[in-house]
């Protein structure tokens, strides 16, 4: 199974809170993007999903923040999924720095759906064949 990616992200200023260090709720944020980008390693493109009528809206999220992340800082995004998805996906995932100290553990659960009835579906078939690889 085709289950753990790593995905890098540069902090800007502009996610810094008044003590210097990214705000807590930019992380989602990172989160979002890593899974995306994992998407995009797998030959498949977010938008490619919504246009075939599938969206996967976040049930499900919860982050332990250990250290802060600091302007500047190039983090390393460690996705993982631990199991074939269904009808939902979830993934783990860990947030180093440069020098490789966690930062935060997080996983998120996210619903497979019809974008016209917003109904669960089954994980489409072109998407486990990729992570099956």
């Amino acid at each position: 199974m085709n289950n753990s990616f790593t995905f890098q992200v540069r902090t800007r200023y502009g996610e810094t809170d008044q003590m210097g260090v990214i705000y807590y709720g930019i992380y989602p944020q990172y989160l979002e993007i890593a899974r995306v980008e994992w998407l995009r390693s797998l030959g498949i493109s977010y938008k490619e999903l919504e246009e075939k009528g599938i969206m996967l809206p976040v049930v499900s999220l919860q982050i332990d923040y250990k250290k802060p992340a600091l302007y500047d800082e190039l983090l390393s995004i460690t996705l993982t999924l631990k199991e074939l998805p269904t009808s939902k996906i979830t993934f783990e995932y860990e947030i180093f720095n440069e020098q490789k100290q966690l930062l935060s553990k997080a996983n998120t659960t996210l619903v497979f759906v019809d974008k016209n009835t917003f109904k669960p579906i089954k994980c489409p078939s072109f998407i486990l064949e990729k992570i099956n690889l």
